[in-house]
């Protein structure tokens, strides 16, 4: 049975929820990861995936700018990588530089892979969409890399920002 309650009661029930780190570079060619929470599948022929970016954040203007972004899936190691990404602007900071997170050149695009996130996909822009408070970009897939060694994923648990893995 369902009871009728306000949105902001009703979605704290969708945790845990996937995150994911992606990163695009800027004009300076300075790369700048962000953590999202809002990011999907969205076609398997051809393979895509969207990433929703709140209009006020800086990785806007990179991912503009760059025309391609990657898209990680973090480990559960990856925890204070994470909660930097998402919690500093990289328009005063150079994320990189302040964190441990080791990175390795994408492939077949200008970007950053995670070398300790689960998987790494590096996409080109095909389109943006204006989503109210939020840009969601839409990414397609050239090519995909899986960590060689068996990882948990990075979830958010919680609210404000709980971060874990699930067992």
């Amino acid at each position: 049975m369902q009871k009728q309650t306000d949105y902001a009661d009703a979605v704290k029930t969708k945790y845990p929820e996937q995150i994911v780190i992606a990163v695009a570079k800027d004009k300076t060619g300075r790369a700048n990861p962000i953590t999202l929470g809002w990011t999907m599948l969205a076609s398997g022929t051809p393979p895509m995936m969207a990433i929703s970016v709140a209009k006020t954040h800086y990785s806007i203007q990179t991912i503009r700018f760059s025309e391609c972004f990657t898209i990680s899936f973090p480990s559960a190691d990856m925890a204070a990588q994470a909660l930097l990404f998402g919690s500093k602007s990289g328009s005063d900071t150079g994320k990189f530089a302040e964190s441990e997170c080791k990175t390795e050149p994408a492939k077949q695009i200008d970007s950053l892979l995670l070398s300790d996130a689960v998987a790494n996909f590096e996409c080109t822009l095909v389109s943006e969409t204006d989503a109210g408070d939020h840009i969601i970009f839409l990414g397609k897939i050239i090519a995909a890399h899986k960590n060689t060694e068996p990882k948990k994923r990075l979830y958010t648990i919680g609210p404000n920002h709980q971060l874990g893995k699930t067992t």
